[in-house]
């Protein structure tokens, strides 16, 4: 049985993928699989064939079965939040997750809460139908937004049926990750939904290490490819949970 997020008392390690076809992502399947991670998470929009369903699928299909029992997160990250682009709209994109909830057995979807409320709400439909858990997420790559707005998103996530909330967002200052910190550990608190978060880049990097203290359920790790700024390797990180885990006896 692999491990849930939200479930435990540290972050669960998630590397990503982002190989360019089914020979590099399953290349760098095998090469992150040696360093442990909890959790895979395999960016679609960086594969060149995302305009395949029956393709996409069958690697989402292989990569789950050559991973076992570790969970996958399938993304399809926007333009608009940072993801490369390609050559689905919103609405296509949609629906190629609602056929990973159909016809894979991958644990979590990604959908942005950027996309249109209709098509959010048909996805977490299509997913609960296939016990497939949502990740609402939101992503600010140029600036920190204000703790009012970042609250709000948080609360939308949970509002809008999604099974786990994220945010992710640029510092300029430390005060920047301060209020992403804060608004992480008000939001464990309030929601009814495991929360992740980070502050991305160099500043940010501080809340891969330590967003756990402070609620966050996943910290995104280099395995052998960064999917976004600030990225720590997997066996820093291993060694800081540790350090932490034992300090704090959590």
């Amino acid at each position: 049985m692999g491990k849930v997020i939200g479930e435990g008392t540290q972050p669960l390690i998630c590397t990503p993928l982002v190989g360019r076809n089914q020979e590099i992502v399953l290349a760098e399947l095998a090469n992150v699989l040696e360093k442990k991670p909890d959790i895979i998470e395999w960016r679609a929009d960086f594969f060149e064939g995302i305009a395949n369903t029956d393709e996409v699928v069958t690697l989402a299909n292989k990569i789950k079965g050559i991973a076992g029992d570790l969970p996958i997160i399938f993304t399809i990250r926007s333009t608009r939040e940072g993801g490369q682009t390609i050559p689905l709209s919103d609405s296509e994109a949609i629906e190629l997750n609602a056929a990973i909830c159909t016809n894979t057995s991958v644990e979590y979807v990604d959908c942005e809460l950027s996309n249109l409320p209709e098509h959010f709400q048909q996805l977490c439909k299509v997913a609960r139908e296939n016990s497939t858990k949502v990740i609402a997420s939101f992503h600010n790559f140029n600036c920190t937004p204000s703790k009012e707005s970042l609250e709000q998103k948080f609360k939308q996530a949970e509002q809008y049926g999604a099974d786990v909330a994220k945010v992710a967002v640029m510092p300029k200052t430390l005060e920047d990750v301060l209020t992403l910190l804060s608004v992480t550990l008000e939001a464990k608190n309030k929601l009814k939904i495991p929360v992740i978060s980070m502050s991305m880049g160099g500043l940010g990097a501080v809340t891969r290490m330590f967003g756990g203290v402070f609620g966050s359920t996943v910290s995104f790790a280099v395995g052998q490819s960064s999917s976004a700024p600030g990225q720590v390797p997997i066996e820093d990180l291993n060694t800081v949970f540790y350090i932490v885990k034992k300090s704090m006896g959590m």
